[in-house]
């Protein structure tokens, strides 16, 4: 589990057996961006959600395959860091595409307490070691 943010969190795969001590670190909500059946013996997001249930953890399916981002999975991610309860995991297959999400959705966000700059993006993505520097010219004006 790597820190981006105070309350947020990435990571490669996880699996139900790993959420009970998720939750025992604080970990409140968990956001799954990794498709279903990406790779062979995967838990799928239903596995993933049912696990999270059970424990009290609030869950949220946004799979993103690389090559196919889109608007909305931007949107769907700033909706959820927007509305479940922190600290939260993001988690795919390494969890860059966990970051650069959130990058992504740190860089639309409204001005305001919290919003940061685009270098201050790529710093914290470097801090949890994932280069995004690819994304400056996404970034930049953030």
């Amino acid at each position: 589990m790597r820190q981006l943010t105070e309350g947020l969190y990435v990571s490669g795969q996880i699996g139900p057996d790993d959420l009970q001590n998720l939750a025992a670190q604080g970990v409140r909500s968990i956001i799954c961006n990794r498709p279903d059946g990406e790779q062979f013996g995967q838990p799928d997001a239903d596995q993933m959600a049912e696990a999270a249930s059970a424990l009290g953890l609030q869950f949220r399916a946004i799979p993103l395959i690389m090559g196919q981002l889109s608007p909305a999975h931007i949107e769907q991610t700033a909706a959820a860091l927007a509305e479940i309860p922190g600290p939260v995991l993001a988690y795919c297959g390494s969890g860059m595409r966990s970051t650069m999400l959130w990058a992504l959705a740190q860089a639309q966000a409204p001005a305001g307490p919290g919003k940061l700059s685009g270098d201050e993006i790529i710093a914290a993505a470097a801090d949890a070691g994932f280069d995004i520097s690819g994304l400056r010219h996404l970034l930049d004006g953030a």
